[in-house]
């Protein structure tokens, strides 16, 4: 019901559609595929097995579009900002990932995304062009109306299956952000991404062409309901998928699940060879060997035995075999079982397999707070048989936090160091919503919240078990309270605190005046010092965890891999500097204060010492 008449040309479409679904394309007609069911010669151009769809060449231009942003500190969000390697950013993925390039390139061993499933009632930022000015961009995506007036549908918006390109725009979202990721991934990384029915047959071509369908893992598939699905009017839909890749399977080798601590306590007995326990070698079942085994006393028994002869005489020799008399004067022949590595990553799950998400929420005390998110164990799951004690996971669709909340988990069951990057965007709650009406103003401020909450919980699980310790007879004074790191440092994405020259869009002599002003002082109006240590920091490729060090008008970076002069500069300073052996030294131009001498003696002392030195 759209208040508009049926024409002839609507009856002709919907009975074409009905005749001839295969000529239609997001609503549209394929003439090359028409003339093709019809029986025409036609050769279609460039013929190949390819994902195609409207908006892919903008797509690639966009993804390759340098950005002009920075990630800046936000230390009163933040939990133990200097002592954490966990990150938490706040912001709109696509430019965080590209701000991410240069300092995590090939660092990141695991990813893990939920993106939007484009169910019909998603809403998400696309498409996505950051070249333009922010009033063209705003216009464009609806922010403001021709007139320059705010809209109501702002930057997020829903994609609804009415739409004339509805599955082109999910796939422009998706596209762009799947090829950064690939390139933070190390060689031996994943990526798992959550999907339902809705795009999982163009995610897996999607990430075919972007990883390579030879790197193509597994699909997972998750039971969600039990038998109460609605989202079709013909079958309940009880279930969706994790999508899994490799970035190159051939640097990924053998993957196992470590097996529980519980499980691990059957193998009780551990030699220089790893943990056993003592197993007997008979079995009734058909898959044996039968010969004869010469005993202690030299009885000969006979029997069906788990080993061939050559592997029982070959543990015999190494002491893998042993020989027990029983009560009744017979013999039990035993062999050390070895505890296997793990076992293999499953990919199918049950709904009552684990606890639902929900609770891993309420369990913090944040009952009904996000809609649907990612059960913990899952992700933990998944992780454990990938990440190794210190790895590093990225998250660029966060939502409520899940993957924060299962690495820190995780790491608190195994004793790991395992790292995390969560990414999301500051999407308004709805005002409805029972998290707007608890205080959190946007989905960012629930997944921070969360993680808060978790390292609190943890910690004092944490210090409830070393108590326990302490009250044990035989505690080991000497051992070391359970240590674990439950902070994250929190950036959020902001605009650069050095002016950006625009060689373009410059309509008057004004403007160009105002752009050959940047050479004389290229640092933003409202720039704060600490904002550009982490901005040059990953414009040199550093990461975000590096040490920062701050002395009285320099910054050390990681020792002296770097060293930054920013706020003053005197002969003293330049000294100071020098003492420490810097690899490189930027410095801010207008703090020499048209002091060219100092200047230009700091170029050749720097020079002379080895020291790479720049000017901003």
């Amino acid at each position: 019901m759209n208040g508009e008449s049926l024409t002839p040309h609507n009856v002709i479409i919907t009975q074409l559609k009905q005749q001839l679904p295969e000529v239609f394309t997001e609503g549209k007609i394929d003439w090359e595929k028409l003339k093709v069911t019809l029986g025409e010669n036609i050769n279609f151009s460039n013929e190949r097995y390819v994902l195609n769809w409207a908006g892919k060449s903008e797509a690639f231009r966009v993804m390759q579009e340098p950005s002009y942003q920075t990630l800046i500190p936000v230390e009163e969000d933040s939990v133990d900002f200097y002592g954490t390697e966990n990150i938490f950013i706040e912001g709109e993925n696509l430019e965080v990932l590209k701000v991410l390039q240069k300092s995590y390139f090939s660092k990141v061993k695991m990813i893990y995304i939920d993106p939007p499933y484009n169910t019909g009632n998603d809403s998400f930022i696309y498409p996505d062009r950051f070249s333009e000015t922010k009033e063209e961009y705003q216009k464009r995506v609806g922010d403001k109306d021709d007139e320059g007036y705010m809209t109501s549908e702002g930057m997020f918006r829903r994609n609804s299956r009415e739409n004339g390109q509805y599955h082109s725009n999910w796939l422009n979202m998706m596209m762009p952000r799947l090829y950064l990721a690939k390139n933070l991934l190390r060689e031996d990384g994943v990526i798992f991404v959550s999907i339902d029915d809705n795009e999982v047959h163009n995610l897996r071509l999607l990430m075919n062409e972007i990883f390579g369908e030879e790197n193509f893992l597994v699909t997972i598939t998750r039971r969600t309901k039990s038998g109460g699905g609605s989202a079709s009017h013909h079958f309940a839909i009880e279930n969706d998928f994790l999508i899994g890749y490799s970035k190159n399977k051939d640097s990924l080798g053998k993957v196992f699940v470590p097996y529980e601590k519980e499980y691990a306590k059957r193998y009780a007995y551990e030699d220089e060879s790893g943990r056993y326990f003592w197993d007997t070698m008979e079995r009734s079942y058909t898959a044996t060997t039968p010969y004869k085994i010469e005993a202690p006393d030299g009885q000969l028994l006979e029997g069906n035995w788990f080993r061939s002869e050559e592997r029982f005489l070959e543990d015999k020799k190494t002491g893998d075999i042993r020989f027990v008399k029983k009560n009744d004067g017979s013999w039990s022949v035993q062999f050390k079982q070895r505890m296997p590595l793990g076992k293999k990553i499953r990919s199918i799950f049950s709904e009552n397999e684990f606890k639902s998400s929900q609770v891993d929420l309420d369990g913090l005390g944040m009952n009904n707070i996000f809609s649907f998110p990612k059960p913990v164990y899952l992700i933990q799951y998944i992780a454990r048989g990938f990440l190794q004690e210190s790895d590093l996971i990225l998250d660029f669709f966060a939502g409520s936090g899940t993957t924060a909340h299962a690495v820190m988990q995780l790491n608190k069951e195994d004793g790991g160091n395992r790292r995390f990057i969560c990414v999301q965007m500051p999407e308004p709650c709805e005002e409805k919503s029972e998290a707007y009406k608890a205080g959190y103003n946007t989905i960012a401020d629930i997944a921070k919240e969360r993680i808060r909450r978790t390292g609190k919980k943890i910690q004092k699980e944490i210090a409830e078990e070393n108590r326990k310790n302490k009250e044990k007879l035989d505690f080991d004074k000497s051992n070391e309270d359970i240590k674990l790191d439950t902070g994250f440092k929190v950036f959020k994405l902001s605009v650069s605190n050095f002016k950006q020259w625009r060689q373009s869009r410059l309509h008057d002599s004004q403007e160009l005046t105002d752009q050959l002003k940047l050479f004389i002082d290229p640092i933003a109006e409202n720039a704060i010092i600490q904002d550009m240590v982490y901005e040059l920091l990953l414009k040199s490729g550093k990461d975000l965890n590096s040490r920062v060090e701050n002395n009285d008008g320099y910054y050390l970076i990681d020792g002296n891999e770097l060293a930054f002069i920013l706020e003053k500069v005197n002969e003293q300073i330049i000294m100071e500097v020098l003492s420490e052996y810097p690899k490189k030294v930027i410095a801010l131009d207008r703090i020499f204060n048209g002091n060219d001498q100092l200047k230009t003696n700091t170029a050749l002392q720097m020079k002379d010492a080895g020291v790479e030195f720049k000017t901003i």
